[in-house]
């Protein structure tokens, strides 16, 4: 059978600095879902990278006495150590500067140029400097910009534009044809309502106001704007308009563009309407996820409410991290990020739910047999088949919130199985079963079917905890190399298999307290 493709992104991001949590979620989030479909049997392909060109990057290097080229190096270094330390599986960090992307684009923008899509005038209107964008009168709120709040100036320059109103009609109709292009929905309705019924406005794609962008193919006093270099990064990583486009051949078009719900606009307008007018075909579905927000609001160094992910990892690891954000966010809401919060799933979720339920089940197989794994017998508990129905239940669940990328709901329903396991100690009591000879085989039973609850749980979890799954399998004495299909087998714990002597912690109980003003410190800055 011949494999299936999955090709998912994220947003390139401006290097501005350190990441903070909200820009980490979105990057575990895309790996998490890329991780899931590679253990479904999808050839997968995820990318990332910078965003490098724009005034706001020529402005940030001169006030720090660097040039642009330097700042923008700089700042990728400390990017993909930190992917690195957080373990994001990218298969391609582009960064905008980059020959291959450079090229490619200025062969994008002659092609528009060729097809009468681009056009040259003058532009007068609110600009937004942090978010490199203009905004009609209409768009502000409150006179500022509708994306971040700040204020806007107002400008006047010569500027190419691309011909956005030739296409409102295509994409009004494209939408009606593919209502859930977008998800959740309700981020197409906010620009259907804010900016595509309104009537399009043609888009300035280049500035001639400072010159640290990709040039104009055909007026070398012009830099293209932004948005149009940027959102061409996932097609221009994969080889397109390049001479070895193979791999845009083999994954276009994207299954999944992941992006933050601040710049759906730019995905769900412009991006659709290049590459329409490329003649190319549409990514699959862009998701646009929430923000997480503080008790204070939006996570800002100012208000002195951020926290960055090395913060979190340094301290409680790196799938006790990876958890928890994906945990917490809802698939359409913002979602309050509370130190006292954290520390309470940290102990109930993960030491009490999961970390114990994996030193008491090695525990019994070593004191009860001597560390090795029995081989299932006949003799049944009146619990076991319950047990198994509802792993199945679960299994199914989990399956249809992570193919609709609802990921916390899924990593929920796994919980609930970890919570019916527990339960399964409980109801059986084991260690009553072992005071007495006649309850042997069906001790064996209880041990065999906890141990295989861990085998499946394992497997579940390795999507967003691949370092904890390993640990439980190979405590387990099991093979970690495993797939989501594994799931489906039965019987395959060979008996005799030796866990570990010693069941490792996983997750050892914080102290309250303590670890709630660590948490307080750090996102003050004084950890």
């Amino acid at each position: 059978m011949e494999n299936k493709k999955f090709y998912i992104t994220t947003p390139i991001y401006y290097p501005s600095g350190k990441f903070h949590i909200g820009t980490a979620y979105c990057e575990v989030l895309t790996d998490c879902i890329k991780r899931y479909k590679t253990l479904r049997g999808y050839d997968t392909y995820m990318l990332t990278g910078l965003d490098e060109h724009g005034q706001k990057i020529q402005t940030v290097a001169e006030k720090r006495g660097l040039t642009p080229k330097e700042h923008v190096d700089e700042m990728a270094k400390k990017a993909i150590e930190l992917w690195k330390l957080m373990g994001i599986d990218y298969n391609d960090f582009i960064r905008t500067t980059e020959p291959r992307h450079v090229k490619a684009v200025q062969k994008i923008v002659e092609k528009f140029l060729e097809n009468g899509d681009i056009y040259k005038g003058e532009y007068t209107g609110w600009y937004c400097m942090p978010c490199e964008n203009y905004f009609t009168e209409f768009q502000l709120v409150d006179g500022k910009c509708p994306d971040c709040g700040r204020e806007v100036k107002k400008m006047k320059e010569d500027a190419y534009f691309f011909n956005m109103s030739k296409y409102e009609d295509w994409i009004k109709e494209f939408y009606r044809e593919n209502p859930e292009f977008i998800v959740p929905t309700s981020r197409k309705n906010e620009i259907f309502k804010n900016f595509i019924e309104p009537g399009l406005e043609d888009l300035c794609i280049s500035r001639c106001t400072f010159d640290w962008g990709i040039p104009m193919p055909n007026d070398s006093k012009h830099v293209l704007y932004v948005w149009l270099d940027a959102l061409a990064n996932y097609i221009t990583a994969l080889g397109y308009m390049s001479d070895d486009d193979s791999n845009f051949k083999k994954y276009w078009p994207a299954d999944l563009h992941v992006v933050g719900k601040e710049i759906i606009r730019f995905h769900g307008i412009y991006w659709p309407i290049f590459l329409h007018a490329l003649g190319l075909e549409l990514p699959k579905k862009l998701y646009a996820h929430s923000w997480i927000v503080m008790k204070d609001g939006k996570m800002s160094k100012s208000v002195g409410n951020v926290i960055y992910p090395e913060d979190l990892i340094s301290r409680y690891g790196l799938d006790a991290t990876k958890y928890y954000l994906l945990r917490l966010m809802s698939f359409s809401q913002d979602s309050l990020f509370l130190p006292e919060d954290f520390v309470t799933r940290f102990n109930s979720d993960l030491a009490n739910d999961l970390g114990n339920l994996v030193s008491r089940t090695i525990a019994m197989v070593n004191k009860y047999f001597d560390g090795e794994i029995p081989v299932e017998s006949k003799e049944e508990t009146e619990f076991d088949n319950s047990l198994q129905e509802f792993f199945k239940e679960k299994l199914k669940e989990t399956e249809s919130f992570m193919d609709e990328y609802h990921v916390s709901d899924g990593i929920q329903s796994v919980w609930s199985y970890i919570a019916r396991t527990n339960k399964y100690i409980d109801e059986t009591a084991p260690w009553a079963l072992a005071k007495v000879p006649e309850d042997r085989e069906k001790l064996k039973t209880v041990i065999y079917n906890l141990v295989d609850s861990l085998r499946k749980i394992a497997i579940m979890i390795k999507p967003f905890m691949s370092g904890t799954s390993k640990k439980i399998l190979e405590q387990l004495g099991l093979n970690s190399e495993v797939t989501w299909d594994d799931l489906y087998k039965e019987n395959v714990i060979l008996a005799g298999t030796k866990v570990a002597e010693k069941p490792e912690i996983l997750f050892a109980r914080l102290d309250k307290d303590e670890e709630i003003e660590y948490i307080q410190n750090a996102m003050h800055g004084n950890k």
